[in-house]
């Protein structure tokens, strides 16, 4: 191979590294996440560790995935923990009255409307979606409170618990099946409908989608609607786990999914990425949490590298070329 060839071809690898960055750092971090911890921790990978893990991210994967919807046409929902634990609270209060199904469709309703109310106020006032999503978590947070009085409910029905803790194939958890159901559907629906590619349109570019005809009010509340009747599942499954609705237990995920979005590869400026993109980024987050439990780092620390990755994260996926000034 002559030195003008050598040269050809590592430009090329260059090149095709430098377009697929956003997929190569997800994929390289997850092998050394899983090499690291494999020396560090016998117990990291087993199969018991590996369910477990599976299990942890459950909830994480679904209030991911409902950042990455409205992500996509360039907005942000910072309500979404708030709106799992209002969700996982009304799902609680109700499962005694109305059984599983009905807790499952009161739960996601409620997603759904906090969801609609943060469409509905940013399209229509036209507020940005960091202000308007800011203040539905200070007022999910409050809503929490008063519902709860400040403490757990428990409920008495075991239909739920049993629903999402139960190991009914190769003694992997019904939860694992579910929310990988739910991504898979979601990936579908992105790239195969017609709602899918008008998100991608929208955070491509909105006078050009507007030039093609898309009603950009409609896309947006229903990008909206979608992402918060998924954090309403998420509240669902999260209070089968625990089998109680708790008042803070969704304050850790906020913090968490957007690590896991911006991780995978989906531009927080709009229009790249996606759900099958995002289901890599919660396995970093999801391995890199569970590998830091194993081998006994503080909680604060843990904070300290979850912060210095949403960090890294954007600096490597950000479209510079969307903004002609960095606010």
């Amino acid at each position: 191979m002559t030195n003008a060839t050598l040269e050809r071809t590592t430009l090329d690898i260059s090149e095709t590294l430098r377009k697929n960055s956003t997929l190569v750092y997800p994929f390289v971090s997850v092998f050394a996440i899983i090499a690291y911890f494999t020396i560090t921790s016998p117990q990291f990978l087993t199969f018991d560790n590996a369910t477990n893990i599976g299990r942890q991210a459950a909830v994480l994967l679904l209030v991911a995935l409902a950042g990455t919807v409205v992500i996509l046409i360039g907005s942000i929902d910072l309500s979404v923990g708030a709106n799992v634990t209002l969700s996982g609270l009304v799902t609680a209060a109700a499962v005694d009255r109305v059984g599983l199904l009905g807790a499952i469709v009161v739960g996601v309703l409620a997603g759904a409307a906090i969801g609609f109310t943060n469409g509905v106020i940013y399209t229509g006032l036209k507020v940005p979606s960091f202000l308007v999503t800011l203040g539905t978590m200070s007022v999910c947070a409050g809503v929490a409170g008063h519902l709860s009085g400040g403490s757990a409910i428990v409920y008495s029905s075991t239909a739920l618990p049993g629903f999402v803790n139960s190991k009914s194939v190769l003694g992997i958890p019904n939860v694992i099946f579910i929310v990988l159901a739910v991504a898979a559907l979601l990936t579908a629906v992105s790239f195969r409908t017609k709602f899918g590619r008008y998100l991608y349109a929208i955070g491509g570019g909105e006078p050009v989608a507007v030039l093609s005809g898309i009603n950009l009010r409609r896309y947006k509340v229903l990008a909206f609607v979608l992402g918060g009747a998924l954090c309403g599942l998420g509240g669902v499954i999260l209070t089968g786990q625990v089998q109680a609705g708790s008042p803070s237990a969704g304050d850790a995920l906020l913090l968490d999914s957007i690590a896991a979005v911006v991780m995978g590869g989906t531009a927080l400026s709009g229009g790249l990425g996606g759900a099958h993109r995002t289901v890599l980024g919660v396995v970093v987050i999801a391995l890199l949490s569970n590998g830091m439990d194993l081998t006994g780092v503080n909680n604060f620390t843990q904070e300290i590298v979850k912060g210095l990755v949403v960090v890294a994260s954007v600096a490597l996926t950000i479209d510079r070329s969307r903004y002609s000034f960095i606010k």
